[in-house]
């Protein structure tokens, strides 16, 4: 009889958990058992390795071996255990030196030729690996670049298990260590960065729209457009990303988290450095957006938008429930999706932007034949609870061939644009260091009014706004939030009586 044990990592949600793969081979008849709460991909692992043990030349082990993945309670998912599963069962047959792979953290699939594959969730495991004290992650060659990411770490890449094997018994590997080559069909960065990328100068007119849209990149407020089809709200949303500042190295890691669970990291660039842009269809699912699964719990709209934008198009047309399920994220900045074996957070801290025509039939002017009770019904379709999380609201109107002509020489760009909106959230930042929060719009309302109170004269129009019944208390925590904002794109230390009264116009609807 003889043991042998490595460690593998188990993934929920984007939280990762060290797993101890434990190998007895043992008498009986010849068979491999799986223990520990596998899935149905990871019970067929026992056909797979068996294959891609015996096409990379070693001999399947004879009797009976038992396979434990702990801690039992756990469930285990995916096919990222099998390599750790074939050196385990190697190690307790004698073909390697058990000692030399207990310290080692190994995720990787095999292929029945022992070729190794690429898993999903290779970031957040190793991150998990390393606050549990692991320094030493055996990962397969797609995965190399996104292992590395983390720093102070020993990233070992193999092709094959034959090529871990010959690592774990110290013969020479005329292979390099770290990664194959890039994708020849994924375009090197620099030719990425010369394809023309859309600008805030291609919209023209919409005034009120376009500085909206710099007020919302600047504090990360949610923003609404209504208007006629062909006023310029898909352009505009489309051009958010552009003026958005680039993510910080901790937000970086974050974001590539998430979309290394999902499988949507790009090839040859494993780390995201750009606020990511999510525009789902109205036809998408409750599940789609906010995540789920029924065997496998995978992030949605939200959360792959984390950071950046999610931008619902025809924002009217999603199902009620959709709509009010963004509700909980747009508060909290995270979603929980709970099932009976297990309950995972995702992160969700994105700023949302909605488009929606004014009427069923989109048309403006006396085109229009729509009644008044149709328009209310159909815009009545996004709650009141969600349009009061909404901190900005723009109506668009349909723009003449002569402003678009007169605006062409005042429109700016997106670098302008982007300039002003980084030295704002500088200045953003500035004010709120030593706080768990980065933006004007992470701050709760109790925290907005303790420690940044705005002086009187500027909150008078607020109050009365509320004596009328105008606006609700968390209304006023937004509007105090955007005047925030304001005051930072000006370069004023507080918000004065024009910002609150234009901040007030944004979210009531009647900027003008």
């Amino acid at each position: 009889m003889a043991l042998a044990r490595t460690r593998s990592m188990a993934l929920l949600g984007v939280e990762g958990h060290v797993i101890e793969v434990e190998a007895h081979l043992g008498e009986g008849p010849a068979g491999l058992t799986l223990v520990g709460l596998p899935d149905t991909a990871l019970r067929e692992a026992r056909d797979r390795i068996r294959a891609a043990v015996v096409n990379s030349g070693e001999c399947w082990p004879e009797g009976h071996i038992t396979v434990s993945l702990s801690p039992a309670s756990l469930p285990k998912r995916g096919s990222g255990f099998d390599l750790a599963i074939a050196a385990a069962v190697l190690a307790a047959a004698g073909a390697v030196p058990p000692s030399t792979l207990h310290p080692a953290v190994v995720l990787a699939e095999l292929g029945l030729d022992g070729r190794t594959r690429a898993v999903q969730g290779v970031l957040p495991a190793v991150l998990a690996g390393v606050r549990s004290g692991h320094t030493t992650f055996v990962v397969s060659r797609g995965n190399a670049k996104e292992a590395a990411l983390v720093p102070g770490i020993t990233v070992v890449s193999v092709a094959s298990l034959g090529e871990l094997l010959a690592h774990l018994r110290g013969e020479p590997i005329d292979q390099e260590l770290f990664g194959d080559p890039a994708d020849p069909e994924d375009p090197a960065p620099a030719e990425r960065d010369r394809r023309r990328r859309p600008d805030l100068a291609d919209v023209l007119g919409q005034p009120v729209a376009r500085r909206a849209l710099e007020i919302a990149a600047a504090g990360a407020h949610h923003l609404m457009m209504v208007g006629p089809p062909g006023t310029g709200k898909s352009l505009l949303a489309e051009r958010l990303p552009t003026i958005l500042p680039r993510l910080t190295a901790e937000d970086s890691i974050e974001v590539t988290a998430v979309h290394s669970v999902a499988g949507t990291l790009p090839k040859g660039s494993p780390l995201i450095v750009e606020p990511p842009f999510c525009a789902p269809h109205h036809t998408a699912t409750r599940a789609a957006i906010v995540g789920g699964g029924s065997t496998r719990l995978r992030p949605g709209c939200v959360s792959l938008a984390h950071r950046g934008a999610l931008f619902l198009d025809e924002a009217p047309e999603f199902a009620r429930g959709v709509l009010d399920s963004l509700r909980q994220p747009l508060e909290t900045g995270e979603v929980v999706i709970a099932r009976s074996a297990s309950s995972v957070c995702f992160p969700a801290r994105f700023l949302l932007i909605m488009a929606a025509n004014p009427c069923p039939c989109g048309k403006s002017g006396p085109a229009c034949t729509c009644s008044s009770t149709q328009r209310r019904r159909y815009l009545a379709r996004l709650s009141g609870p969600l349009v009061d999380r909404v901190d900005l609201k723009v109506e668009l109107q349909p723009v003449a061939h002569a402003e678009l002509l007169a605006d062409r020489p005042y429109a700016e760009s997106s670098a302008t644009v982007a300039a002003r909106v980084t030295q704002a959230r500088e200045r953003a930042a500035h004010r709120l260091a030593g706080t768990p929060w980065s933006t004007n719009a992470e701050i709760p309302g109790a925290e907005l009014r303790r420690h940044f109170p705005v002086a009187p004269p500027a909150l008078s129009i607020l109050a009365a706004a509320m004596e009328r019944g105008d606006i609700s208390a968390r209304g006023v925590d937004r509007t105090l939030r955007v005047a925030w904002t304001l005051a930072d794109l000006a370069g004023r230390p507080h918000p004065a009586v024009e910002d609150t009264a234009f901040a007030y116009a944004l979210w009531s609807g009647r900027a003008q």
